[in-house]
């Protein structure tokens, strides 16, 4: 069981030269590759947290709210180094994404075309998280060249971007808006 930090200031004034300290106390630059991917992944999911506002299902607000934990997961994942002790996302939470996509693509049926991301409130936000979440995986790869990364955080966000496409289209099916196919004619 990890121990609950309490926050007793927001403020520390130490960001205010550019700095910022990882979890385990080494000082990083808040321009960082590091310190850039796990910033993505707290835009990712703020735009979640937007997401659950407009949701149709409740499974689907179930599924979000278990993803916006394994990210704070992730985000310590991320603001960390190999030698440092933090949970980190473990193989089980990929397993449960590739079960979860699984189960809404048999819901949604194959795509045969491609759809704009589009549609419901609920949906067109999951379509905003997907992107956000292709970009911290583009920012995880980067750091993966050059620093540790832990395997696993890579492979959760491939598999996650592709979850929020599903889930996406999940919530434009029940809330009866439907997708909204690209048109290549002009």
């Amino acid at each position: 069981m990890v121990e609950k930090t309490r926050i007793t200031k927001i403020y520390t004034k130490f960001g205010d030269g550019g700095n910022t300290v990882l979890v385990g106390g080494e000082i990083t630059a808040k321009d960082s590759e590091r310190v850039e991917a796990y910033g993505d992944i707290d835009e990712l999911n703020s735009i979640i947290g937007l997401a659950l506002v407009g949701l149709t299902s409740k499974k689907v607000r179930n599924i979000l709210s278990k993803i916006q934990n394994d990210l704070f997961i992730l985000g310590a994942d991320l603001a960390s180094k190999k030698n440092v002790s933090v949970p980190r996302i473990k193989k089980n939470r990929i397993n449960w994404a590739e079960t979860t996509i699984d189960k809404y693509v048999l819901e949604v049926g194959t795509l045969k075309e491609f759809i704009l991301p589009a549609g419901s409130f609920a949906a067109s936000t999951l379509h905003i998280a997907r992107t956000v979440c292709r970009r911290a995986e583009r920012k995880i790869v980067s750091l993966g060249k050059k620093e540790w990364i832990s395997p696993n955080s890579l492979i959760y966000v491939n598999r996650l971007s592709d979850l929020l496409f599903v889930l996406a289209r999940y919530e434009n099916k029940i809330s009866g808006q439907g997708e909204i196919f690209a048109n290549f004619k002009k």
